[in-house]
């Protein structure tokens, strides 16, 4: 799955709002970017189809919250980006994310570390 600059705006958007019709999300978005209220909806549109947002009809209008959280979305983003390069039981996944890591100071090591051990504990039920 791919998403463009515009959909990554919508998701933020609507992450920060919680619930959103197309014209507030064009009001905050789509002024400032010169994007005409269509290709908000059309935007809002794609991303429901995506299965990233859901929707409720108000009236004449959808109203739309997301259905999953930027954390869910990394992981599938990074699933859908590795799984063409990374076979089943390789370690080069995790020798990407250990020299991704280089780059993180001990707060966010130790946040890291924290993750890990809450994955451990879910698996182990």
């Amino acid at each position: 799955m791919q998403l463009g600059e515009l959909e990554k705006l919508v998701l933020q958007y609507l992450w920060s709002e919680k619930v959103a019709d197309a014209k507030q999300v064009h009001s905050v978005l789509g002024q400032t970017r010169a994007n005409s209220l269509n290709t908000i909806q059309s935007t809002l549109d794609r991303l429901f189809k995506k299965g990233l947002l859901s929707r409720t009809k108000q009236g004449h209008a959808h109203l739309y919250r997301t259905k999953v959280n930027r954390e869910a979305l990394l992981a599938k983003l990074i699933t859908n980006v590795t799984s063409d390069f990374v076979e089943q039981g390789e370690h080069s996944l995790i020798a990407a994310f250990s020299s991704a890591s280089a780059n993180l100071d001990d707060a966010q090591l130790d946040k890291l570390e924290q993750l890990i051990e809450q994955q451990r504990k879910l698996r182990r039920g």
